[in-house]
């Protein structure tokens, strides 16, 4: 099972304490052994422990699009990726 921390600076301007999500996430070590990641971009911070089981090469999160502007972590497995991939990049 994985482990996902979430901070939000409530005035929407001053940045989330890196430390802060950092010791959120190491409390959820046990939930996910196989690799961890944050993320801080201003007043938002997220982080991720992985516990790997199907896709034990990649999915290291949290995990952004190409650009790096938009930014996610979830728990979860998308089955159908090979036919939803083509969609999408239509």
């Amino acid at each position: 099972m994985c482990g996902i921390v979430g901070a939000f600076s409530l005035d929407g301007a001053s940045p989330v304490r890196a430390d802060l999500v950092a010791r959120m996430n190491d409390v959820l070590r046990y939930r996910g052994p196989d690799g961890g990641g944050v993320e801080l971009r201003g007043p938002v911070g997220l982080g991720n422990r992985r516990l790997a089981i199907v896709d034990r090469a990649q999915g290291a999160q949290p995990m952004s699009n190409a650009e790096g502007t938009h930014w996610i972590t979830y728990n979860g497995e998308v089955y159908n990726y090979r036919g939803l991939r083509g969609e999408l990049e239509g």
